[in-house]
């Protein structure tokens, strides 16, 4: 059973539409407590980091505990950004920190007409630099998340601000500039797109996902 944690700034509508599309159990807990109970969570998010302050305190202490105990936690769009220690956005609201760097604005480039916020397609690649040194895994990419899937793949974004390429990088985007596409450390994953909206390879994404929890 997945946690898929509700804090008034998730798209819930839709991802509730692939997890039940992909035969997941899953169910929204009332109160921090019942996060202990769950196989895996789920938080995902749009809008404003300032948004993330309703975790802050005992969701955010049970949703770390959880972690420690090796729950997988998948973060999605402004759930991924949570993942971090916190944002420009809003520097005052702290992050879960369960990887280390800052989320910042977007520059974007107006001579090339990339225009803040980055919406639609864009595709996911390896990072280059020293986060490639990593041996890559089935379909070109390291890591369990993005199993089966070859560079290129298009998601659908919608932000305009992004985690740093850190180690914790298992796929890049750029936009006018170079940011974490997606994450993954240990049991914890997060994806700066929307995998609910990107067609199959969001599907994909979101089945590695399952696969990870099955296998915890």
């Amino acid at each position: 059973m997945i946690a898929l944690i509700d804090y008034g700034a998730g798209n819930l509508t839709s991802v509730r539409k692939a997890l039940t599309s992909l035969g997941a159990a899953f169910a929204t807990p009332a109160t921090p407590e019942e996060c202990a109970r769950f196989s895996a969570l789920i938080v995902p998010g749009v809008g404003h980091f300032a948004a993330t302050a309703a975790l802050v305190g005992p969701w955010r202490d049970a949703i770390g505990a959880a972690v420690r105990t090796g729950t997988p936690l998948f973060g999605i769009c402004l759930g991924m950004q949570w993942l971090f220690e916190g944002s420009d956005e809003a520097p005052d609201v702290p992050g879960l920190g369960v990887l280390p760097g800052r989320v910042v604005r977007l520059r974007g480039n107006a001579e090339e007409r990339l225009k803040i916020p980055h919406v639609g397609w864009n595709g996911l690649n390896p990072p280059c630099g020293p986060e490639r040194s990593a041996p890559l895994g089935q379909g070109g990419f390291r890591g369990r998340i993005l199993a089966d899937l070859e560079p290129g793949a298009h998601v659908y974004f919608t932000h305009s601000y992004a985690a740093p390429v850190t180690t914790d990088c298992v796929a890049a985007t750029t936009h006018a500039e170079t940011f974490s596409a997606v994450v993954e450390r240990g049991n914890v994953f997060g994806v700066q797109f929307h995998p609910e909206k990107s067609s199959e390879t969001g599907l994909q994404i979101i089945r590695n996902f399952l696969e990870v929890t099955r296998g915890c």
